[in-house]
């Protein structure tokens, strides 16, 4: 049984959304933060980039980033940027991209669950990106970002959650307005809480697509201000986060793509032979695969398509049989000495957001970019549902949630700490 929990939003006015609205953290850079945030006071990123307010040799890591993070997150209230709603409420957060659209609750779920599984997660976690999460969370008493989870929807009493949303998006939105990037932002507050709290008690398993750091951490934050306050109740806010969840089949999964300095030694012609022992390789005139299995190859200034037989692929083990495991298994490990891609300064990965230009330009004359047919929802669950870890860099999530539009603060306790 999943509990969600509604939540006093602090979000910007409709007039505000656009200017307050900013990327997540962890997809842009400190430079590129501090050259979209100059002369935009409202923006976003003055909290969750807080080191742009700083003299550019501050380690982004130092105490006085969280502390300036809470400042400009307080200035911004006191500003008027941000208002926080007067009584707890659910959310609905759609965004389209390129007519596409995935309409989410925006709620808050428990740390308890994040423990217990029944949210569950596809990805290993770093403890220094950990760190620094639950330093953010804890300066600033608020999850600043959310996490972006999905469900499997259902019938549930007669309709489906993605039908209930669709029609509560019919009234009128908080805000409605188009980024820089082309995706449309539309929000709105549910006029009835209840059921949606019965439907998603209905549900068994959320599952964590985007945001496994943001969780963890704030799974320790939780854990730290319980530890610290001797009045501990588990009704606190502190014990929940902030998550917008979807529709698992609303997703929309781009390819993580890779590429690699060199060719291990192995000239073109050589490199091109070896993949023929690994399947089915001929000229392509388009970097992207069509189907799963499949794997466009550019090298020495042409595109390749490389197809592994299907008979060697145990499709019943969510994790071999996924197109990154395949190609690290039987090009990247054997072919060009990628043993640890984690680790490995010969690999990069690319976005599937940049597209296949962008793989030729990094391959150049002498590397190979491999471009990817992306990860499905569906394998992306199945891996999750085994208690497995998805290799590194499997998906690219797109659009990004945006940063802002819905806060969700907690009681500050003295003394808790990382």
């Amino acid at each position: 049984m999943i509990r969600i929990h509604p939540f006093a939003a602090l979000r910007p006015t409709s007039a505000h959304a656009a200017e307050v609205a900013s990327d997540p953290y962890d997809v842009i850079s400190t430079e590129e933060a501090r050259e979209r945030a100059a002369g935009k006071p409202r923006s976003f990123l003055h909290v969750v980039r807080s080191e742009i307010d700083l003299p550019p040799e501050t380690d982004c890591h130092a105490a006085a980033v969280y502390e300036q993070a809470d400042r400009n997150l307080q200035a911004m209230i006191a500003a008027g940027s941000l208002l926080r709603d007067p009584e707890p409420g659910l959310y609905l957060y759609r965004q389209i991209r390129n007519g596409q659209a995935q309409l989410g609750i925006v709620c808050c779920v428990e740390a308890e669950q994040y423990r217990s599984e029944d949210i569950r997660k596809h990805e290993k976690t770093r403890p220094d990106k950990e760190d620094d999460r639950t330093r953010h969370l804890l300066v600033t008493a608020c999850h600043a970002e959310p996490v972006f989870l999905c469900f499997r929807d259902r019938q549930l009493a007669g309709s489906t959650l993605a039908a209930r949303m669709q029609a509560d998006a019919a009234s009128a939105p908080l805000f409605d307005f188009v980024a820089a990037d082309g995706v449309q932002h539309t929000g709105w507050k549910v006029p009835a809480v209840a059921p949606y709290l019965e439907a998603f008690r209905g549900l068994d398993l959320l599952y964590i697509a985007d945001g496994h750091h943001r969780s963890a951490g704030a799974e320790r934050a939780a854990t730290a201000s319980a530890k610290a306050n001797p009045r501990h109740t588990g009704g606190e806010e502190y014990g929940r986060f902030l998550a917008v969840v979807f529709p698992h089949d609303q997703l929309r999964i781009l390819p993580y793509n890779r590429v690699v300095k060199d060719l291990a030694g192995l000239t073109p012609e050589q490199f091109l032979e070896r993949l023929r022992g690994v399947g089915d390789v001929r000229p392509s005139q388009s970097g992207e695969p069509d189907h799963r299995g499949t794997v466009r190859v550019f090298v020495n200034g042409s595109w390749w398509s490389l197809e592994f037989p299907e008979a060697s692929i145990d499709r019943a083990d969510p994790i071999v049989s996924l197109d990154v495991s395949l190609l690290q298994d039987r090009v990247l490990a054997p072919i060009l000495g990628i043993g640890d891609p984690r680790t490995d300064s010969r690999i990069e990965f690319v976005g599937g957001i940049r597209g296949c230009d962008e793989l030729e330009q990094r391959a150049g004359r002498g590397g190979v970019a491999f471009s990817m047919y992306a990860t499905s929802p569906d394998e992306l669950l199945a891996v999750a549902d085994a208690g497995q870890i998805m290799p590194p860099k499997s998906t690219w999530f797109e659009p990004k949630l945006r940063s802002g539009l819905f806060v969700h603060e907690f009681e500050r306790i003295a003394g808790a700490r990382v």
